[in-house]
């Protein structure tokens, strides 16, 4: 609606007001002008008659604010009219920079547009969350610099010069550059990747690429390298099989805002707009409900919603107690200026129904301060319609847990709907910054597919809790994909899939249930810095002939020796476990067809079983767990040659014995196929003596506390129930301790602090201080080293109220326990 404009306001204003809602208006423009349109104050619209020097100077404003501010709150646009410019800056976080043109030609930066990585000495392994679109430019060096990795898209760019995808440190190495996401594109010299460790490049167009590192993936792109993987490690596809390309802000020859949304196509190859404009659609700027961060209420993007609108969200953070529910088929939801949705009351972010043609784009999403069951879903539950012929597309998506702010939630996108596509996702799990715990920013999963038929270009998933994606799905497929598993996985106990039998979670993981999968260019990489963690598998997929894979790479980045990536896919490939030699760094397999064949391997054998009696009656049993190329799905455990009872996991107590008895122990290990491996060691324990330490003493008001203390605290020993866990929080180290406080004094002779289903985190030293007042100590009357996950300590029967146990001993594993009891 055209508003009445006042007779009060000066010439200039009224100018000024008319050509923010019609830019068409012809006048010189003021750099004033800029951020004074519809789009509100954080998206700056220049024109070509505004001085060179005054939209230089605000760019390079915006950069050195943003240059590097990893997790800031402030978010821009900047905006070029169709014309000439001749301005140089760089790109910061958290900027967004794109051409109002028609076609990428109609905007022309002569001088530059570059992002570099000097704020991080060269390293651009955290150049994050920034976009170009829509604009041609000529370097006036002959080179764009665009040192990128995740969520960072280049997209409908025209580079008349060479392109650069890395920096240089001071001492002009080049710098850690570790993924990146190109589409719709021209390059008219050569692409130097350089340092830049894997890359996504489809639709796009160049004079020559340099060269590769550890995964680069073609898909419908021209002059392309040969398909080589693994060495040089290129992957081409050469057409691509459906796609929309994303949606975009616009000016028509009028001068008025559009919307252009670009139409679906099959088998293509090459740039949208080689030939002409990109085929497509547009929508006038009046068929948007505009947010602003400021109003845009979740109630009052879903009242415009059921109005029929269309949604623009302007450079801000919008926080939303209420789920934004999109249910009109062909919707479109742009963001601009890395716009960023936080869901607050665990409510999904946005979902949308089972419709054809929704098209979301440009979107950041945080995880809010209450877990969210998802943050995207596309589709409710049990979603069946058929959406070929017009399907839902979402376009440049990044869901974040922590880094920015605490958050946690479930899923990061989960996918219900027949026949999406996705076309570059960042599903992250922070390993910096804000909350950035293993018990704090907790996320199971970033992408899980339950629809058929979905078709992924980019994905990028990291460092979630379990798997990083879950394909539950027929008919899917995935077009390049980097994956870094969780660095902070404390010990290996709490990291172990199907019923704790196999050894971490699978990044890549295909339901059993799937028949039909296909995917190119899987790169999973490991940094197990906090723990010798291993993963068995870094992808997982049934062995049905439907499943095809192709050019697999692991690489071991670093981390805690002893770590590992056992296999690449399904037991196949070799392991990586250190930087050198090479091979021990990075393995690659090229081609998985699934066969059908039946299971015909049995599990390892299961090692190191230990037996430990922990009273008259009971004696516990623990085990390194096996392996399976399939999976683990359990133990039997024998006494004395007879088969005595089945475990999930690793460990087992056998309670009923009699007191003073010798009782020997093995262990085999099964598979679903019915195979089953060799007997295991065998481990022999005397129960203890009926009497005095077989009964445990009532725990009504005792407290315990420790020191350092954490989330999990001490008083979880007390409770009974051995779901719940007391931990330090941090690695074992000399002089933690624990304190038990039995509220009056008591006669013991015996103490038991039980570990089991924490494995690995019992104490690798103690000693054993009781006092009658809490505050002298004298000297301990129980040393020893830990062995397994429970501990049992006897010594000559004491009288005294208070029970300290030291920590002595050192491991990268939390110091953690279930259960403590008093015996006499």
């Amino acid at each position: 609606m055209l508003r009445r404009v006042s007779s009060k306001l000066p010439v200039w204003a009224t100018v000024a007001s008319l050509c923010s809602l019609y830019p068409h208006v012809s006048t010189a423009a003021t750099i004033g002008e800029a951020n004074t349109t519809i789009f509100g104050p954080k998206v700056y619209v220049f024109d070509p008659t505004m001085p060179a020097a005054d939209i230089t100077n605000v760019a390079n404003t915006v950069y050195s604010s943003l240059e590097s501010a990893e997790f800031s709150s402030q978010r821009y646009a900047l905006l070029f009219k169709p014309g000439n410019y001749n301005v140089t800056f760089n790109v910061g976080f958290y900027t967004h920079v794109a051409g109002l043109g028609q076609n990428p030609d109609n905007v022309n930066i002569n001088g530059g547009v570059n992002v570099n990585a000097d704020w991080d000495n060269g390293n651009a392994t955290r150049n994050f969350w920034r976009a170009l679109e829509n604009f041609a430019v000529t370097p006036s060096n002959g080179q764009t610099q665009i040192a990128v990795s995740q969520a960072a898209p280049l997209r409908r760019l025209h580079i008349k010069g060479e392109l650069h995808l890395f920096d240089f440190d001071a001492n002009w190495n080049a710098g850690w550059a570790s993924g990146g996401f190109l589409a719709d594109s021209l390059v008219d010299g050569l692409v130097v990747p350089a340092s830049q460790q894997q890359w996504f490049s489809r639709n796009s167009r160049w004079g020559g690429w340099n060269n590769a590192v550890w995964n680069m993936v073609f898909v419908g792109s021209v002059n392309t390298p040969a398909a080589t993987f693994p060495e040089p490690p290129y992957t081409v596809i050469d057409r691509t099989p459906v796609i929309r390309e994303k949606p975009y802000l616009y000016i028509n020859n009028a001068g008025q805002y559009n919307v252009f949304v670009p139409d679906l196509q099959t088998n293509t190859q090459g740039i949208s707009w080689a030939n002409g404009s990109t085929p497509g659609t547009s929508i006038s700027i009046d068929q948007f409900y505009i947010a602003r961060p400021e109003t845009a209420t979740a109630a009052a993007l879903n009242t415009a919603l059921g109005q029929g609108k269309n949604l623009l969200f302007t450079p801000g953070i919008y926080q939303l107690n209420d789920t934004v529910r999109i249910t009109r088929a062909n919707t479109v939801v742009l963001g601009i200026g890395l716009a960023t949705l936080v869901p607050t009351n665990g409510n999904v972010a946005m979902s949308v129904a089972d419709v054809d043609g929704v098209k979301i784009a440009g979107l950041t999403f945080d995880g809010g301060p209450v877990n969210s069951p998802s943050v995207l879903e596309v589709g409710p539950t049990g979603s069946s319609a058929n959406h070929s012929a017009n399907p839902t597309s979402l376009h440049d998506i990044t869901v974040r847990t922590g880094g920015a702010t605490v958050g946690r939630y479930d899923v990061g996108i989960k996918i219900n709907s027949n026949h999406v596509i996705g076309d570059h996702f960042w599903l992250w799990r922070a390993d910096h910054g804000a909350g950035a715990a293993w018990n704090t920013n907790i996320s199971k999963n970033g992408l899980v597919v339950n629809g058929a038929n979905v078709t992924v270009y980019g994905l990028f998933n990291e460092h979630h809790n379990e798997y990083q994606t879950l394909w539950n799905g027929n008919g899917g497929r995935v077009y390049f994909y980097q994956s870094e598993i969780p660095y902070d996985v404390p010990n290996q106990a709490v990291w172990k899939s199907k019923n704790g039998t196999v050894n971490g979670f699978a990044s890549y993981k295909v339901a059993d249930s799937v028949s039909t999968h296909e995917a190119w260019g899987l790169g999973v990489y490991s940094y197990f810095r906090d723990a010798a963690v291993k993963l068995e598998n870094a992808i997982e997929v049934p062995n049905v002939a439907g499943v095809k894979l192709h050019s697999m790479t692991t690489i071991w980045l670093n981390g805690t020796p002893g770590s590992e990536i056992t296999h690449v896919v399904n037991g196949l490939g070799g392991r990586v476990y250190a930087n050198t030699p090479a091979e021990a760094m990075r393995q690659t397999y090229t081609n998985f067809t699934g066969s059908g064949a039946a299971d015909t391997q049995a599990p390892s054998t299961p090692a190191g079983l230990t037996a430990t009696a922990v009273s008259s009656s009971q004696i516990n049993l623990s085990w390194t767990a096996s392996t399976d190329n399939v999976g683990v799905s359990g133990y039997d455990i024998y006494r004395g040659g007879a088969l005595v009872a089945s475990s999930g996991t690793n460990s087992f107590s056998n309670t009923g014995l009699s007191p003073s008895t010798v009782y020997s122990y093995t262990v085999r290990a099964k598979d679903a196929a019915g195979n089953v491996s060799a007997a295991s060691n065998t481990a022999s324990a005397t129960t203890q003596p009926g009497g005095s330490t077989g009964s445990p003493l009532a725990r009504t008001g005792w407290t315990a506390t420790s020191s350092p203390t954490s989330g999990e605290p001490a008083s979880a020993l007390l409770d009974g129930n051995m779901a719940t866990r007391w931990t330090t929080g941090v690695p074992m180290a000399a002089g933690q301790t624990l304190t038990v406080d039995m509220a009056a004094s008591r006669t013991f002779n015996k103490i038991v602090l039980d570990a089991t289903g924490s494995d690995l985190d019992y104490a690798r030293g103690y000693q054993i201080h009781v006092s009658t007042d809490g505050t002298n100590w004298g000297s301990a009357i129980a040393t020893g080293t830990g062995t397994g996950p429970v501990i049992t300590v006897t010594f000559t029967a004491r009288s005294a109220r208070y029970i300290r146990v030291t920590q002595t001993g050192t491991n990268s594993s939390w110091w953690s326990a279930r259960e403590f009891n008093v015996y006499y």
